[in-house]
């Protein structure tokens, strides 16, 4: 890839966290006030600590994006609450997948029920984030996978990969949602360099339902970074170069899954960048 490619890409993130009782410590002291924040919801915790930390973070200056999945809503009256609260916060960029609570907390059990009813609130936010699943989502076909991303396209103005380890796949994941006529821009899931111990003990910290489920669907992820010289984040980037560079490509930025590893994420981060730039 590029060195203006890369760069470009570089300094349009997006850093996934966790809301963990460290978490807010963590972006302050690592994560520039130019990088956008997500903050991921917990089926077993529920919604409130995302809200709460997605509240300290704007306030401290951040764009903070909060993970609103839908099968965490109670009703319509709570996702009016939700919004009214994220916009008194300044949110105006709200992601919004199904979700992993089962079973839901309310009617929505999928992502578009809430985009339409976030249309009919008169559009409380400038921007609606969607999931894309280059990877095959373990329940659902990929052909209902990239129909559903047709389906929501009049709502949302993004979509964001879930994470991926191959560039052949991400590839062929981007031109089959354009052959499909999905339009909207993408941003790709990467994982940033996370080590598997701490990835581990990430795991352990966030709840034992949540971390059982957490192990159990993601076995892979612990095999491609513990396994030596397995995932580098630059390697996977520069592999994706004809993915992302591609004119229908369209791909906005990236989202970089940190697993609250904020200090390696952000150091890697500018060291790649300072040796684009020398």
């Amino acid at each position: 890839m590029g060195a203006q490619v890369l760069r470009a890409l570089l300094g349009r993130v997006r850093y996934e966290v966790l809301p963990a009782t460290a978490t807010e410590e963590k972006v302050l002291a690592h994560v520039p006030r130019d990088v956008v924040v997500t903050v991921t919801a917990s089926p077993v915790k529920g919604l409130e600590p995302t809200l709460a930390l997605t509240e300290r973070l704007a306030a401290h200056g951040y764009r903070v994006v909060p993970h609103v999945p839908a099968r965490l809503l109670r009703d319509d009256g709570h996702l009016k609450d939700v919004a009214e609260r994220l916009r008194a916060a300044g949110v105006d960029d709200v992601f919004v997948p199904a979700g992993d609570a089962d079973p839901p907390a309310g009617p929505y059990h999928g992502a578009l029920p809430v985009l339409r009813a976030l249309s009919d609130m008169g559009r409380p936010f400038a921007d609606l984030g969607i999931t894309g699943y280059p990877e095959s989502h373990p329940l659902i076909h990929d052909d209902i996978t990239i129909q559903s991303m047709w389906d929501k396209r009049t709502h949302a103005t993004y979509i964001v990969s879930n994470l991926c380890f191959d560039p052949r796949v991400l590839g062929d994941w981007i031109t089959r949602i354009r052959r499909r006529d999905v339009a909207l821009p993408v941003y790709a899931g990467v994982a940033g360099p996370v080590q598997r111990a701490k990835l581990l003990s990430m795991a352990t910290k966030i709840g034992v339902g949540e971390s059982t489920r957490f192990l159990t669907r993601h076995p892979f992820w612990f095999l491609r970074f513990a396994a030596p010289g397995g995932y580098a984040p630059e390697r996977l980037l520069t592999r994706s170069a004809e993915a992302f560079t591609a004119p229908s490509a369209a791909v906005a930025g990236l989202h970089l899954f940190t697993f609250n590893q904020l200090a390696a994420t952000e150091r890697w981060r500018r060291a790649l960048l300072d040796r684009l730039n020398a």
